[in-house]
């Protein structure tokens, strides 16, 4: 029996790809979409276990749906991605609601599990695979401006506090030429945004054409001429004179680079098993910057790891000062059970002092971000329009090349328009402009 589909979509830009390869392969199978969960007769949660506040949001709304269940008879609800791969058939147990689960490598076999699931039976689908990319699959894409486009999928960095290998599996990258043909398709059809996608984007390798993950940026941005192109996620110990190279000179590769470095502590590095020291970071970002003028850097950062002395804390702070980030995602550290650090590692800073810890780096972001953004004010910059401003109908938000957020007054602009725009005035999160 064919189901009308609702997809709910957790977590990271990975999973956002994902549900376009999974709404292509059901309806591929006869299966129709529909825009809310009130339609449905089929519920997909598409989820991220990375974080632990990640997985209670999840469990909140499978508690919401078990009471939707109960009103309408037949509903079918599955659990998809990293967290069924992370907690397995001890989901079934949390959650008396859930018909069925799937990993992030069995998508293929979803028709099966939905048909096994209207039948009566909780089927379970783990297995990982060392070869899937789904790399012939044409996504069903919402459209807008902007496309992701996964190039690898897996990690093989093994960070102790992360759950990516177990949940994601072994690092494998897509063919070139298969990337290459989602790149001009999407720049044919008008796409004004790709972003390339790897849970370590810049470990891609493609044997078979021996292509690295330079060449692939540099053909990549050739492909799509029309189209601003991004990428992420980097790994410091990766980060080549290549790549940066081929940023600098790639006209439409936006200069602005995702780099985590966690903490600013090489002890605390070396206990995280990142396979940098913060002056091996440090010089990365001076690579960077004598070669890309005018980049913007965004990083990672986690307070409060397994053992982490206020001294480390402080050298988290003395790097933030020296690197001066335009942005960052902050968090404190919370145990994700079976990862390295859980094994091995013993969670000895209060959570009071993490929170204690984060407030401080959120703080001292917040302030360098308006610094940052303060010196953009006075200048002219190129925005690509991408949605309506959340308050007003009359403004639109866009970003820059360097990824800066813009919101400006409309004029006779809309998505997927480039503007140039005056910036009048900043916040720590945002410039604000008038189009010249």
């Amino acid at each position: 029996m064919k189901k009308a589909v609702y997809i709910r979509t957790f977590g990271c830009q990975m999973n956002q790809a994902d549900t376009e390869i999974i709404t292509s392969l059901l309806q591929d199978a006869g299966h129709a979409m529909v825009s809310g969960e009130e339609e449905a007769d089929l519920i997909v949660l598409n989820t991220c276990a990375v974080r632990e506040n990640a997985v209670e949001k999840i469990l909140h709304h499978l508690d919401r749906l078990r009471g939707e269940k109960r009103r309408r008879p037949g509903l079918l609800v599955g659990l998809i991605g990293c967290v069924p791969q992370y907690y397995r058939e001890k989901l079934f147990s949390m959650s008396e609601g859930i018909d069925f689960l799937a990993g992030p490598d069995t998508y293929r076999r979803l028709p099966t599990l939905i048909e096994q699931a209207a039948g009566g039976a909780r089927p379970v689908d783990f297995s990982l695979s060392t070869g899937e990319t789904y790399a012939e699959i044409e996504p069903v894409r919402k459209g807008g401006v902007g496309a992701f486009v996964p190039v690898m999928r897996g990690c093989n960095n093994g960070c102790a506090f992360c759950v990516v290998p177990a949940t994601r599996g072994r690092e494998r990258s897509r063919p070139l030429p298969s990337v290459l043909h989602d790149v001009r398709r999407l720049n044919a059809s008008g796409c004004r945004e790709i972003t390339l996608l790897g849970q370590n984007v810049n470990s891609y390798y493609d044997e078979n054409c021996r292509c690295a993950f330079p060449e692939l940026l540099d053909r990549v941005s050739r492909a799509a001429p029309d189209a601003r192109i991004r990428f992420t996620t980097s790994h410091p110990k990766d980060i080549s004179p290549d790549l940066v190279r081929v940023i600098a000179s790639g006209e439409n590769i936006c200069n602005t680079i995702h780099l985590p470095v966690q903490s600013g502590s090489t002890r605390m590095l070396e206990l995280m098993n990142r396979g940098h020291t913060r002056e091996e970071y440090l010089e990365r970002i001076a690579m960077i910057r004598d070669v890309i003028p005018g980049v913007t850097l965004s990083t990672d950062l986690i307070a409060g790891f397994c053992g982490e002395t206020p001294e480390d804390h402080r050298q988290t702070i003395t790097l933030m000062e020296e690197v001066r980030f335009d942005f960052a995602f902050m968090f404190y550290y919370s145990v994700r059970p079976g990862t390295p650090a859980a094994r091995t590692l013993r969670d000895d800073v209060t959570e009071e002092e993490k929170k204690r810890r984060l407030n401080e780096i959120i703080e001292l972001q917040n302030a360098i971000s308006g610094e940052r953004h303060a010196e953009a004010v006075g200048t002219t910059v190129e925005v690509l329009a991408e949605s309506e401003s959340k308050r007003s109908a009359a403004r639109l938000m866009g970003r820059t090349k360097t990824n800066r957020v813009v919101v400006f007054d409309r004029g006779a602009a809309g998505p997927g328009d480039l503007v140039t725009v005056r910036i009048d005035s900043a916040t720590s999160a945002t410039l604000v402009g008038t189009p010249v």
